[in-house]
């Protein structure tokens, strides 16, 4: 087989190969091409076999117990506790109008 062309007898046997269960890797050894080759034509070819089921069987163990304090979003300890309390913000100082009219005027002489 080419590169690039596909006859009719090799996509039979890609067919035939996917539907009998071989992966994309299997049928690319049997035709001489590459897994992305039989990938695209199976593409084209609007060929699914859905979602393969898992091969390996996870030993599924029940979550351990945590104790109440730790039950939170995470079940590390936390370090230091965290004050909730709002720190106040410090109000800006009150400026004069002299003071006022003496930013104003500075920022009038960099603009211009």
């Amino acid at each position: 087989m080419s590169a690039m062309g596909w006859d009719a007898e090799d996509v039979a046997l890609l067919k035939r190969l996917w539907a009998a269960g071989q992966s994309a890797a299997q049928i690319a050894r049997r035709l001489g091409c590459s897994r992305n080759a039989v990938c695209g034509m199976l593409t084209r070819s609007g060929l699914k076999r859905g979602h393969k089921p898992p091969t390996a069987r996870p030993k599924i163990r029940p979550a351990p117990k945590l104790r109440p304090a730790l039950s939170a979003a995470c079940d590390h300890p936390v370090a230091k506790k965290v004050s909730r309390k709002v720190t106040e913000r410090q109000q800006p100082q009150e400026l004069s109008k002299r003071q006022l009219y003496a930013i104003l005027a500075e920022a009038v002489r960099n603009t211009g």
